[in-house]
This record gives C-alpha cells, sequence and structure tokens, in this order.
C-alpha cells in the first residue's frame, strides 16, 4: 500500500477551461486508486475545503488525513504551458506532519512539509526554488527514489547537462534520479550504471496540468510496490502520463491497458524551429511573444521572423531575410487563426523544402487546411498540444 504525502489545492486554467480541486496529493490519489487498493493520502486542508476532499477521496474508495491550514490556496493559469501564479501569498507555514508507511510519495507543499519515514521513498521536491534535499527535514529511507525536471535537478546539484544527474544521487544519497526532461522523455540515473535515458510518447492531446504528478504516482507503483527495475518502472510512468494528458483519464489502468501513441526516439539536437504567424495586431503580437517564450522554455532554438528580421522594412528585403531564416529550420510552428498570405506562403514553402510543418488553427474551417493536411502538416486546435508537436518534431529522428 502506498501512502501519499502531497497537497490539494484549487487548479484554474482560462484556455481551455479548467477548475478543478486536484494538486499533487488528491491526483495521485486519483491516479493509483485502480492500482494500489488502500493507497492513502495525507495533506493539508482548510476547514471548508476538508468535506470535499474526503468525499473526493472516497469516490476513488481511499482515505484521506488531512490535517488543519488556514489558506484556500490556488494555482491559476491562462493555458497549460503559462507560468503559474499562486494565491494567496503564504505568510506562515503549517507546522509538519509525519507519514510512516512501507511505501511513501512525497511531492512539495506550499503551506506545510511532510516528514516520512520509509522503507521505499519516492520525493518530487516541486519547488519553484532549490529544491530542498529528502532527508534534510528529518525524514529517512531504506531506498530512496528523486523525481526532478531539468530546472530543479540545475539548481540541486549547481551544475547541468548528464553530470547534474550524478551530483543529485550523491547528494540525495539516493538509489534512483529521474530528470524529467518534458518533450525529450525522462533521463534515469542509478549509482554505478550509465543513465538511460526513457522516451516520451505521443498523445493526440497534451492537457499539461498535473502530468508530473502522475508521472510520479505511476513511477512510485510500479518501482516500489510491483518491483520493476528504475527503467521499465519510469518508462511505464512516461506511458502512464501519455495516457493522462490525452484525457485527462484517471484512475490509471495497469500498463498493460494504456492508451498511448508511439514512442518518439530523440536526436542528439533538436531540429530548429521556425515560428510563422502575423503580428500586425497586439493579439497577434502578444500570440507571437508568449509562442516564443515558451518554446524556448521546451529548449528548443527559434526563428522568428518578427525578432530576428523586424515588422518593418520593404518587401523585397524582409522576404528574402525570412526565406533564409526558414532554411535554417527544420520545423515550422504555424499561427493559422486569420489565414496570413504570408503564413501561408511559409508552410507551402516549407512543405516543398521537405520540412516538418505543425499548425496551431482554433477558429479555422476544415476546408481552409486541406492542403495542409493533405501534405502531411499535423494540426491541432489547442496551444499547448500544438506546441509539443512541434517540439516532438524538432526532437525525432
Amino acid at each position: 500500500m502506498i501512502k501519499i504525502a502531497g497537497g490539494v489545492y484549487r487548479e484554474v486554467c482560462q484556455h481551455p477551461h479548467w477548475d478543478a480541486l486536484f494538486g499533487s496529493g488528491l491526483r495521485a490519489l486519483a491516479a493509483l486508486s485502480n492500482l494500489s487498493p488502500g493507497a492513502e493520502l495525507h495533506t493539508y486542508a482548510s476547514q471548508s475545503w476538508r468535506d470535499d476532499l474526503i468525499a473526493s477521496a472516497g469516490s476513488f474508495r481511499l482515505d484521506a488525513v488531512v490535517y488543519p491550514s488556514l489558506e484556500e490556496i490556488a494555482f491559476h493559469y491562462l493555458h497549460p504551458l503559462a507560468r503559474v501564479t499562486i494565491e494567496p501569498q503564504i505568510q506562515r507555514r503549517a507546522p509538519a506532519f509525519t507519514v510512516e508507511g512501507d511505501i511513501v510519495l512525497r511531492f512539495g507543499f506550499v503551506e506545510g512539509d511532510a516528514i516520512v519515514h520509509a522503507r521505499a521513498a519516492v520525493y518530487d521536491p516541486q519547488t519553484g526554488t532549490a529544491p530542498p534535499r529528502f532527508r534534510d527535514n528529518g525524514s529517512t529511507a531504506n531506498r530512496l527514489a528523486v523525481v526532478l525536471n531539468e530546472w530543479e535537478a540545475e539548481l540541486a546539484a549547481g551544475v547541468g547537462g548528464e553530470a547534474a544527474g550524478s551530483a543529485v544521487l550523491e547528494r540525495e544519497q539516493a538509489e534512483v534520479v529521474i530528470i524529467k526532461m518534458g518533450p525529450r522523455g525522462a533521463m534515469v540515473h542509478r549509482v554505478g550504471e550509465r543513465p538511460v535515458l526513457v522516451p516520451p510518447y505521443r498523445a493526440e492531446r497534451v492537457f499539461k496540468i498535473g502530468s508530473g504528478d502522475v508521472f510520479s504516482a505511476a513511477f512510485a507503483y510500479y518501482w516500489a510496490e510491483r518491483g520493476l527495475d528504475p527503467v521499465s518502472a519510469a518508462d511505464a510512468a512516461s506511458r502512464s502520463a501519455a495516457h493522462y494528458v490525452a484525457g485527462p483519464g484517471l484512475p490509471l489502468p495497469d500498463v498493460d491497458q494504456l492508451k498511448v501513441g508511439p514512442a518518439m526516439i530523440a536526436r542528439d539536437r533538436p531540429r530548429k524551429v521556425y515560428l510563422a504567424g502575423p503580428f500586425f495586431t497586439l493579439a497577434q503580437r502578444w500570440l507571437v511573444e508568449e509562442t516564443l517564450d515558451c518554446l524556448q522554455r521546451l529548449d528548443l532554438e527559434v526563428f522568428s521572423p518578427l525578432h530576428e528580421v523586424g515588422a518593418g522594412g520593404e518587401a523585397l528585403s524582409i522576404a528574402p531575410a525570412d526565406l533564409a531564416g526558414l532554411g535554417e529550420c527544420g520545423v515550422v510552428l504555424a499561427l493559422l487563426d486569420g489565414i496570413d498570405l504570408g503564413t501561408v506562403f511559409e508552410t507551402g514553402h516549407a512543405t516543398a523544402s521537405g520540412k516538418r510543418v505543425v499548425g496551431l488553427a482554433e477558429r479555422v474551417e476544415a476546408y481552409q487546411l486541406t492542403m495542409l493536411e493533405g501534405t502531411g502538416a499535423q494540426i491541432a486546435s489547442d496551444f499547448t498540444t500544438a506546441l509539443y508537436m512541434a517540439a516532438w518534431a524538432a526532437w525525432e529522428v
């Protein structure tokens, strides 16, 4: 049986609309409710949320141990890849609580902390700053696995790249360290062994909020409860996350019943991405800026005509400069709403040149996409999905 120490928070996303009481703890409990009967959540909640939280756990036939909190904490997103805003700002943290069990999955908290004593523990700090060590608060485990994203690993280790995994293994005295790398998959680091890359699995839709919670929950189950080796457990976790983002569907089925696309085999370096789209109005300009920021945070090199060439100048100078930039790229991400003639020209030129084309078309009539879809372009109606499609196209062998 797995015990989960993790937060319960309100999640509010504007586009696509999402307003739910979840957070890492409750989502992990929901994810494992079929796989690990008897799983138990330990968390904080305000008095006004307590009954809803216990009822939610009960709907999965599971229990929740709730410690008091004065705050009702919400995570706000404009879209799933946007920078999150947490409200309210916590002025004073609640006292830490203790969880003892055979297997414990411990997440970081906004409002408090959990001290864990376990035979096997999985630690996912999920912090916006340098993550504290698992044992810093007095936690103990005979076997420890740590799950971090690349940014957390670099902050914890003080170095980037492959060296970060080895440094975190030593720092945490862990058996396993997994570093999640977004659209490239995850790297599994073990003491005395070479790191192993676990691929991501494609999904037709990507709802990113909570995908890391599901990955850590699935890894804890397959590694600590089922006894799979770390690489196999991480692969099952990657498949589980892909199943979730396409839904989002919880609880998770067993690995053999997961509905996922093919694994993506990554290149050593990604193809450069050409960001095609109009930027003549404030709304268009904002979308280009936001898309560029998100692509760069996915570790992609981007050629943006707006930023590299500029919005002014004569057609006879702009067009050759834009096409020269397009020639440097292997993937085009086209913002298609409005059917801008320049963007359509760039997608056609890219297709004729053998480049991969991904289009974001939130409000475009199907008949207007005939030539794009008929020549192999991937079209998404959702912003996050389009960016992940572009990232997979950039990284795929």
